[in-house]
């Protein structure tokens, strides 16, 4: 459909139980691409952890890419739930067809769950054991009980859910030292869910990410061996977040609710 003069905005929030939960998230509709220059310069613009600009691809088919404040990233599970709700939201996208979306991270794609939720298919990210790097410990300010990587980031797992509340690591370190995110990870306290995370990155511009689909990549492999292929996952962040995650060979479903919050146009 053609677009109005400017380019459709909205904001999100992504995996959000209830009002000003979860995480917000831009969403860009495009009818044609536009330089990375101007897509920073929008993200920098409406400072969320990122904004996920959408071209049009065929039937039922999106080019998707997502930028933070400071940079673009190779995957963003939010922004990508996100994405899939405006276009079921607007029309753009018959309820009962799939989203699918070519990305730097290649294909992923989005269902509309019978109970409104959306499942988002997106790529495991196994974690291998590794030696923490040198001044962890002191940056965390508690000894983690395992350290591991995935493709992209760090994953500490802490001795308890508490740990992870109230762990308030050291930025200027992390962004030193590590060269992209930290997941920290524990068992959940709370009845219902099986895990406790929270997600930091600051070499992305991103201090704390409010929920992160992307780091359950890497959570789902991590707990599956010991909680089973599907669980609910907690991020505990100040504005915390409810995923449903279910491991599936080499690709993980994480799933949650989304709602719009503003919706307007972008004159730039």
């Amino acid at each position: 459909m053609p677009l109005p003069a400017g380019f459709p905005v909205f904001i999100v929030d992504a995996f959000a139980e209830g009002p000003f939960a979860g995480n917000p998230a831009g969403v860009v509709l495009l009818d044609a691409p536009r330089d990375d220059g101007w897509r920073q310069e929008v993200a920098a613009e409406l400072r969320h952890s990122e904004t996920a600009f959408l071209v049009p691809a065929g039937p039922a088919a999106w080019n998707l890419r997502w930028f933070t404040p400071t940079t673009e990233v190779d995957l963003c599970g939010h922004a990508t739930l996100a994405s899939a709700h405006v276009l079921w939201e607007t029309g753009r996208l018959e309820a009962g067809l799939p989203a699918r979306f070519a990305t730097r991270s290649g294909d992923v794609s989005a269902v509309l769950l019978a109970d409104g939720r959306i499942e988002l298919d997106l790529p495991a990210d196994p974690v291998v054991s590794v030696e923490p790097p040198a001044g962890l410990q002191g940056a965390l300010g508690c000894v983690p009980v395992f350290v591991g990587r995935g493709a992209d980031n760090l994953l500490v797992e802490l001795a308890s859910a508490a740990d992870v509340r109230r762990l308030a690591p050291d930025l200027a370190w992390l962004e030193a030292n590590l060269p992209d995110g930290l997941i920290a990870t524990a068992l959940a306290d709370v009845p219902g869910a099986a895990i406790v995370s929270r997600y930091f990155c600051p070499t992305a511009g991103i201090p704390e990410d409010p929920v992160t689909g992307s780091a359950h990549c890497a959570l789902a492999p991590y707990w599956a061996p010991r909680l089973g292929a599907a669980f609910r996952a907690l991020q505990v962040s100040g504005r915390g977040g409810v995923l449903d995650v279910t491991l599936r060979g080499d690709r993980v479903g994480v799933a949650g609710r989304a709602v719009t919050r503003v919706a307007g146009t972008l004159r730039a």
